[in-house]
């Protein structure tokens, strides 16, 4: 070899320092990477389930002040009616504390009273008017206002005023109204040779019921107009179009498209309004008192006349127990009955 050149180390012979060392680090760092992993893992867990308490307390915060509304302003209310029932509550008990309990005497004699068959007549034919009239009418409205036309916003508007004003106020204006003798009704229909004498709408047995019924069928046609004309809404155009090339008439239109598609809205408005009518007792009071001769009688004015005019607050308060089951049984006996037309 000569001495001026240079040798050239054998990298093959050489121990691969650097792969080892690399190798050696990996294996040695494995334990201690899944370590720091699963408390990783553990540590975004509990961030998790602490961010899930965070926001039930906070649903909770919000569910909390509605539920204490609910219990002291319906909750209470309801449990203290229906002890009252069970007891002798009078006057005095205001002052003496002292209230018997007499068990079911308090149903037994309102179930037993000879005005109670009457009473619970009037305030099913009163419902019954009321809704027919009511939804019949409400839907008509409904239907008539789905077209568009100019000051249809506006019409809309003022079919809310009978929905908005005060019931005393809608009562006593209809009062007026009606008067056998001063009334607008009777010197309208008089001043165009309708009739000779004046229809007691208010003080006949016959009339007075169907005076205070068409008084609710006008109250209540702005909420029923209103719902369903919102249920309208919701239904797509395109089946009408899909209609109307199939040949289908307004008719066939409303029987085989609307009527289906409203159906549940129509559930819900039939629903209310039961709860609604049955208890009505600003409109009836306020227009006839109940009379005359309990001709307008209806279980929520029998229970108001117990309580606050005889003074006998536990039959009123049965009275009143009674009312609310008759609606509740309704409400359920018509949701099932609709539940299983669904599923049929």
């Amino acid at each position: 070899m000569r001495s001026g050149s240079r040798r050239v180390p054998d990298l093959s012979r050489a121990p691969r320092s650097g792969t080892g060392q690399k190798a050696d680090t990996i294996d040695a760092g494995t334990p201690g990477t899944d370590a720091t992993e699963d408390e990783e893992a553990r540590g975004r867990e509990r961030a998790v389930v602490r961010a899930r308490r965070w926001e039930s307390l906070a649903q909770a915060m919000f569910i909390v002040p509605a539920a204490a509304y609910l219990l002291l302003f319906f909750g209470y209310p309801i449990v203290k009616n229906i002890v009252m029932s069970f007891q002798q509550y009078t006057p005095a008990t205001f002052y003496t504390g002292a209230a018997p309990f007499v068990g079911l005497e308090n149903y037994s004699r309102i179930l037993s009273s000879d005005l109670f068959p009457k009473v619970l007549l009037t305030t099913v034919l009163f419902t019954a008017g009321s809704l027919l009239g009511q939804f019949v009418l409400g839907l008509a409205f409904a239907l008539f206002f789905q077209r568009r036309f100019p000051l249809g916003g506006v019409l809309r508007s003022l079919l809310l005023l009978p929905w908005l004003l005060p019931l005393v106020v809608s009562g006593t204006t209809w009062r007026w109204m009606l008067d056998t003798d001063s009334g607008v009704v009777n010197s309208t229909l008089r001043h165009l040779h309708l009739l000779s004498s004046g229809i007691p709408w208010l003080t006949g047995t016959s009339q007075a019921l169907v005076s205070v019924i068409l008084i609710n069928i006008w109250v209540g046609i702005p909420f029923n107009a209103t719902i369903l004309y919102g249920g309208l809404q919701d239904i797509p155009t395109h089946l009408y179009e899909a209609a109307k090339l199939d040949g289908a008439g307004p008719v066939k239109s409303f029987r085989h498209v609307t009527w289906p598609l409203l159906r549940p809205v129509v559930r819900v408005v039939l629903v209310l309004g039961v709860v609604y009518t049955v208890k009505v007792l600003d409109i009836i009071l306020v227009v006839t008192g109940g009379g005359p001769a309990n001709a307008t009688e209806t279980l929520a004015t029998q229970s108001y006349e117990l309580s606050f005019q005889q003074f006998e607050f536990g039959r009123g308060a049965a009275m009143s127990n009674v009312l609310i089951v008759i609606s509740l049984v309704f409400a359920l006996v018509y949701l099932r009955a609709n539940r299983r037309a669904q599923n049929a």
